[in-house]
């Protein structure tokens, strides 16, 4: 840590440096020092490539500028590399204000970029550096033209609304415009969406935390206190999506990350928890930040690049209010997403069954096909799937997730029909129908399906029902309806573990547990699971023809494990 700074040094019990909390504060300040030497060495001319950390940057040299006691504190050579990014930055903008960061000329991407260069300004202005002048008004030209486009621009989703409000506020903060305000009451107007149990549209961690973000700084700086209360439930609700190393559940998001490789880290809403802590006296919020800071991803997400927001708010520079004890046992069943959260000491469990129905492959509806995961410690089941070979339908999706009794179902009831003649008043003589999607929304075709009598129809119908017990887990399997249909169960056991108990199935890193219990093992941490079963071999193509007729695919990186029969199908699965 570094030696305490006169910046960060209590005072009397009466000044507001008493409630500081010095040692955040000087582990901030020796970070950004560091990523400040490395921008010192990297930015020069002809080295710049335009991207969102152009902001980022900006904010880090400028808190090492700005901040008594850091190595860079007050430095002429600061201030000509903020200098070079300045007009990098402005030279990247549009006439409008906006600029190409993943959107071309977007009015949402530019608002993200304000949402960094917002608190560098107020830094800026708050020294007032005589050094700073120039740099200073070249930012808030770059500010001012950025307004112009915000305040007239459009969005493409949900969070962006909020996000151009939260940049507007920061521009009406620190150049106080009618324009800015009447235009965040306008996105304001259509209202916030926040589902009972705490979830905003997208249901998804990385836009939870947008949105969170974006409501505490309109609410303190837009004076909107109200937007406290979405931000209160969504925290209280993320704090068992938080995973003991701090990933993030993503199984019931709308967006991206329902499907990307790596989970996101729950760093994401460290700066939200902490000034809701902060702001409310709130104990438990407190105790999650505290979750947080001893996660992994916490220096290199939080430590190096966010000395500029606890420089700008200084409601995050105070120290937190005395955490609870969070609990070692809990069971949390949300029910508008359908998702089942159980954690029992060092294990937790994920069963999900809330996919957006008809099943749509597309951003913005939940489409993910992983019911299951289970970790203990470091042992980390991903996730389980199951997929039969019924009519190329791919993988199971539940339609919900109920309790019953003391145990939690999931169950799909698919239905294929063959389809006959159309009736001769629909019939037309050229054979031009409509391109429509067939009754099992398998495939379109130019068929006018709606209009079909039917015959035929083939059903089958899955059942799993998972009983819990201080944290050993049971899975019932029931497949039942057409005879015959081979069905394959899907372990996809985080990369770098080892596997005991499984027969290797292929050179591709595929394993069958063929009887028996398995056992996989990462460090200290075991997850037994069985017993196992082999009727087929066929492992590929599982996903089904929506994705195999344009050659896709949902298989992931880890230790991939099969378990297959076929119909009817009956079998249990015990982790512990």
């Amino acid at each position: 840590m570094a030696a305490l700074s006169p910046l960060f040094v209590k005072a009397s019990a009466n000044d507001f440096s008493a409630s500081i909390d010095t040692e955040m504060m000087n582990h901030l300040l020796a970070a950004n020092d560091k990523t400040a030497a490395q921008l010192m060495e990297t930015v020069k001319p002809g080295n710049l490539r335009f991207s969102r950390m152009i902001a980022y940057d900006i904010a880090v040299l400028t808190a090492a500028y700005c901040a008594k006691g850091s190595a860079y504190y007050h430095h002429t050579e600061v201030v000509s590399k903020i200098d070079l990014l300045v007009k990098f930055l402005a030279s990247a903008q549009a006439e409008d204000g906006t600029v190409n960061v993943g959107n071309l000329e977007s009015p949402p991407d530019t608002a993200f970029l304000v949402e960094i260069l917002g608190p560098a300004a107020s830094i800026l202005r708050k020294d007032n550096s005589s050094e700073l002048k120039d740099v200073q008004q070249q930012l808030k030209q770059i500010l001012l033209k950025t307004g112009e486009g915000l305040s007239t621009g459009g969005i493409h989703t949900p969070n962006h609304r909020w996000v151009i409000s939260a940049a507007l506020a920061q521009l009406s903060h620190l150049y106080p415009n009618k324009k800015y305000s009447n235009r965040i009451n306008d996105w304001l107007g259509e209202g916030v969406f926040i589902d009972a149990d705490g979830h905003y549209p997208e249901r998804s961690g990385i836009y939870s935390g947008v949105e969170n973000a974006a409501f505490i700084t309109i609410a303190r700086l837009a004076n909107k206190p109200s937007l406290y209360a979405p931000v209160r439930k969504n925290l209280t609700m993320y704090q068992y999506y938080i995973e003991p190393n701090g990933e993030l559940v993503r199984n019931d998001s709308r967006r991206q990350d329902q499907y990307e490789a790596a989970a996101k880290p729950s760093t994401l809403f460290y700066l939200q928890y902490r000034y809701m802590a902060v702001h409310e006296k709130s104990q438990l919020f407190a105790a999650i930040c505290k979750q947080i800071e001893g996660t992994k991803d916490f220096e290199k997400d939080i430590l190096t690049r966010s000395l500029f927001y606890f420089l700008e708010d200084e409601t995050l520079q105070q120290q937190l209010p005395t955490a609870e004890v969070l609990p070692e046992r809990y069971e949390k069943l949300f029910t508008t997403s359908h998702l089942l959260r159980i954690k029992e000491k060092n294990t937790t469990i994920t069963l999900f069954g809330g996919t957006d129905q008809p099943l749509l492959i597309a951003s913005g509806r939940s489409n993910s096909p992983d019911f299951f995961s289970y970790r203990k410690g470091d042992a980390i089941l991903k996730y389980m799937r199951l997929s039969s070979n019924f009519f190329s339908m791919g993988y199971f999706y539940s339609d919900g997730l109920r309790k019953e009794g003391n145990s939690y179902v999931l169950r799909k009831k698919l239905e294929i029909p063959y389809y006959q003649p159309l009736p001769k008043e629909k019939r037309k003589a050229n054979g031009d129908y409509k391109l429509s999607p067939s009754i099992d929304d398998r495939f379109w075709n130019k068929m006018d399906f709606s209009n079909r009598p039917v015959s035929n129809v083939k059903t089958l119908e899955t059942i799993i029902r998972l009983t819990e017990t201080n944290g050993t887990v049971e899975l019932d399997f029931e497949l039942k309806g057409m005879k015959g249909v081979p069905v394959t169960i899907e372990l996809c056991f985080k990369e770098g573990g080892q596997l005991t108990g499984v027969a290797a199935a292929d050179a591709n890193g595929n394993s069958f547990l063929e009887q028996g219990t398995g056992e996989y093992r990462s460090g200290n941490d075991v997850i037994s699971f069985g017993p196992g079963a082999v009727a087929h071999k066929q492992i590929i193509n599982l996903e089904g023809e929506r994705y195999s007729t344009h050659f896709g695919t949902l298989r992931t990186k880890g230790e991939h494990v099969y378990i297959t029969g076929t119909t009817p199908f009956k079998h249990k699965l015990i982790f512990r």
